[in-house]
């Protein structure tokens, strides 16, 4: 099963693939992690991906496409993915289609997690501080929001009209947007 899990940044998305991880044994396919790998890596790519995440922007649709290439036969072999934070324009949504449709296999649900943004922004700067996030400062997290609002937040109704998208609210505790998430995995 392959399953994206959307919303806007600090919905949780992250720790919710982490722990369908846990449970079910997919493998998580974490946009953000991977550019946080790329750019802790010092390479040209890594140097060209960290200009653009301290400016709050989207990192190009080709070197994101090509970090989720190489990761898609781990994902067949575990039996399913969780992309988290992936896709976040149409390019990327059509461009996963055909990537998973040449290897047999689709999109088979996406779990909408709903958080308000001040919530948003308080767990962001938390995590920052705890984390020690240099992309996450409060003006940069602001921006993201209004970038996820303008270019990412328009795949919804892309995805709404495979009838894929199923809305799951993310202001409860982990264990609630866990269940919620559960639910909605198992309509059909």
């Amino acid at each position: 099963m392959n399953i994206v899990l959307f919303g806007p940044p600090g919905c949780g998305k992250g720790t919710q693939s982490k722990r369908l991880v846990a449970e079910r044994g997919w493998v998580q396919l974490s946009t953000g992690d991977m550019l946080r790998h790329a750019r802790a890596a010092g390479t040209e790519l890594g140097r060209r991906v960290a200009a653009i995440m301290d400016g709050g922007n989207l990192v190009s649709d080709a070197i994101v496409i090509e970090l989720i290439e190489e990761r898609l036969p781990e994902a067949k072999a575990a039996g399913g993915a969780i992309f988290d934070g992936f896709p976040r324009t149409v390019a990327q949504a059509q461009a996963l289609d055909q990537l998973l449709l040449d290897r047999g296999t689709q999109v088979d649900s996406v779990i909408e997690l709903k958080v308000n943004d001040e919530e948003l922004v308080q767990r962001l700067v938390k995590r920052a501080e705890e984390e020690g996030r240099p992309d996450d400062t409060e003006d940069v997290i602001r921006k993201r929001l209004e970038v996820y609002y303008g270019q990412t937040a328009p795949l919804i109704p892309f995805f709404a009209q495979q009838g894929k998208v199923k809305a799951v609210d993310g202001m409860g505790s982990m264990d609630e947007v866990a269940a919620g998430i559960a639910a909605a995995l198992e309509e059909k």
